[in-house]
């Protein structure tokens, strides 16, 4: 096979770690891979057989002109065709689209020229913007509108942010035109909630494969941690959060409310905060930058007693697979796709925003046995994803 990866990102963040991961895969596997991805933050990437094709100038340009018009995704002309020209080039068997937001594309030129080739399209949604006017999420202001069209966008504000205009009605109407013209398109969706979601959305005659995000069970996996004597928790119970960034939508507020209330006999940890939020979170919290250290986080989890999850949003919630895999149960809220991570035997689902309930599951949380919690992680094994993703590609192809 020989597979066209495009994402905003390589080999950072999420969704960058995901593609690098699947081509990395492929290659092992004897197939021929690369990735297409935008403006690459100065890190000149030295993987191999990766393409960025957005220039700084391109990239800012493009972010400023959304903020100004409410078209995000409507700009950087030049990148979206050089794209183009690789695809022409590199005659892929198949393209797996990723993340198509991040200010590096202009998806009416990307998807204009879908439908005039006949190449299949897989097309993993890694949050919810190709299906509304505007926002990436909107469970937390339960908004509905992209069910039928978008219009005078409650999240106008939020990424990708407009402080002018409100094109979300112009927007819809466009990408519902543009992403349903595709002859061959797969959606994949990280979990079962969202892949309901998306049948409600325009593209309910467009098949969608559950394929989960997974994690690399050879690096978290319960360790040997000083963290309880560095800090001098050894007689508390520690209760870990943990976000890549730390919003109202991932629960910052919920975590503020929860630090006033727990006994002192608790310790609340927080992993992620920004300098501001180092300053605003109440000081009986242990507050803990962003961190890349993976070892140093894996062993932040293998001392915890409990991981909390407070998000209201989450298309699939790695932090929690990843805090399971490390042998720490998990309590998390019964909002979006989250509930879907753990079971009877990994940790518990409460009411969402109940702070009162949290602090009651926090108490009378049950000793969990660490293998069974151990387990469930084992479902989101990061080859095992990957494999689902290889099957379906053949799958696709061959039916071609």
């Amino acid at each position: 096979m020989k597979i066209l990866l495009v994402n905003s990102v390589c080999g950072t963040g999420s969704t960058g770690k995901i593609v690098l991961d699947l081509q990395h895969g492929l290659i092992e596997q004897g197939h021929k891979a690369k990735v297409v991805y935008g403006y690459d933050f100065g890190m000149h990437s030295n993987y191999k057989d990766t393409v960025s094709i957005e220039s700084a100038i391109g990239y800012y340009s493009h972010n400023i002109c959304s903020r100004l018009t409410d078209k995000a995704g409507f700009f950087s002309n030049k990148a979206t065709y050089r794209l183009l020209k690789i695809i022409k080039e590199y005659r892929p068997d198949l393209i797996h689209l990723h993340n198509l937001h991040g200010y590096y594309l202009n998806i009416g030129i990307l998807f204009e020229f879908f439908q005039n080739i006949d190449i299949p399209i897989v097309w993993t949604f890694h949050d919810c913007w190709p299906i509304t006017g505007h926002c990436v999420h909107f469970s937390y202001i339960n908004c509905e509108r992209w069910k039928n069209g978008c219009y005078k966008c409650p999240a106008k504000k939020t990424y990708p942010q407009s402080i002018l205009f409100d094109n979300s009605t112009w927007n819809y109407n466009r990408k519902k035109n543009l992403f349903t013209g595709i002859k061959n398109l797969t959606i994949v969706t990280p979990s079962r909630w969202l892949k309901g979601i998306v049948e409600q959305s325009f593209f309910e005659d467009i098949p969608v494969e559950v394929i989960s995000n997974g994690i690399d069970l050879e690096t978290f996996k319960p360790v040997k941690s000083n963290f309880r004597e560095k800090y001098h928790l050894k007689e508390k119970k520690v209760v870990l959060a943990v976000a890549n960034v730390w919003t109202e939508q991932k629960g910052i507020k919920d975590i503020v409310s929860l630090a006033k209330r727990l006994k002192n006999n608790y310790q609340l940890v927080v992993v992620g905060l920004t300098e501001q939020q180092m300053k605003t979170v109440p000081d009986n919290v242990i507050k803990i930058r962003r961190t890349n250290n993976i070892d140093e986080l894996v062993q932040i989890y293998s001392a915890a007693d409990v991981f909390i999850n407070p998000s209201y949003e989450e298309t699939m919630g790695l932090v929690t697979v990843e805090a399971l895999a490390c042998g720490t149960p998990a309590i998390v809220y019964n909002k979006t796709a989250v509930p879907e991570v753990i079971d009877e035997y990994s940790g518990v689902v409460i009411e969402g925003g109940n702070i009162s309930k949290m602090i009651e599951a926090i108490y009378s949380l049950k000793n969990y046995d660490k293998e069974s919690i151990m387990q469930r992680a084992k479902c989101y094994e990061k080859k095992k994803q990957q494999r689902y993703y290889y099957s379906l590609y053949e799958k696709i192809i061959n039916r071609k």
